[in-house]
């Protein structure tokens, strides 16, 4: 989910507090994880399920599942294959649905947030809850990879009234965007896909490399606050 700050990426993606919430309500990420155990109830292949939950903070990655671990022991590697991976962070086996659900809520509850002049409950960084599937049977061995992303919202510090700690913030979650807005274009332009994808540009973007490019499906949401006040950023 993309959009300008305050314009529903975390509702969206429902990667907050989703506890009491109507159906109608839920996210985008409760709403994967329910379509994954309804479709495994009909295959009787052998599935492992692990998650895990991260957050791009000031160019820091933190693993919100476990956050005593450092930020400097986490580190984005590249395997022969071209996957990525993120070395230091611990990914959890899963289940059940209620398992993947509990992760997701406490992971929740360790990312940055803080209040601006334009939203009370700003997410202060990029996260990334990522769900691998393994399944074998019939002969074969299958792998898939989600990557589910609640990007922070695009920020002016004239409007959000941002001042140190949060201004740093700001420049840094504007950086970031900036990246992936570099890298959506060049793998969009024909010219440019040929010679260099600036996937180095930031760490939010080299860790999306295999899930931008390659044998990937990206599906991008744009969220568009419905406040005229806003109608400049909406139509940037």
């Amino acid at each position: 989910a993309y959009g300008q700050t305050g314009s529903g990426k975390t509702y969206t993606m429902g990667s907050g507090n989703n506890t009491g919430k109507l159906e109608e309500e839920i996210g985008v990420i409760p709403r994967v994880m329910a379509d994954i155990y309804a479709r495994l109830r009909g295959t009787s292949k052998q599935t492992s399920i692990r998650v895990s939950y991260i957050e791009v903070y000031n160019e820091e990655i933190k693993d919100l599942l476990h956050p005593a671990t450092p930020s400097k022991s986490i580190a984005i590697r590249e395997k022969a294959s071209g996957t990525i991976v993120l070395s230091g962070v611990r990914e959890e086996v899963v289940g059940s649905l209620e398992d993947m659900q509990r992760l997701l809520e406490e992971g929740s509850l360790s990312r940055t947030v803080a209040g601006t002049l334009m939203n009370n409950q700003s997410s202060r960084s990029h996260s990334i809850f990522s769900i691998t599937m393994e399944q074998r049977g019939f002969g074969e061995a299958l792998s898939a990879k989600f990557h589910l992303v609640d990007l922070a919202g695009s920020e002016r510090a004239k409007r959000t009234g941002n001042v140190g700690v949060r201004l740093k913030e700001s420049v840094s979650i504007n950086t970031g965007l900036l990246a992936l807005g570099n890298v959506i274009s060049a793998l969009g332009d024909e010219k440019k896909k040929a010679t260099h994808i600036p996937y180095r540009e930031s760490k939010l973007t080299r860790m999306l490399q295999d899930s931008l490019g390659g044998n990937s499906r990206t599906v991008m949401v744009a969220c568009l606050s419905p406040s005229d006040a806003n109608f400049e950023e909406t139509l940037n």
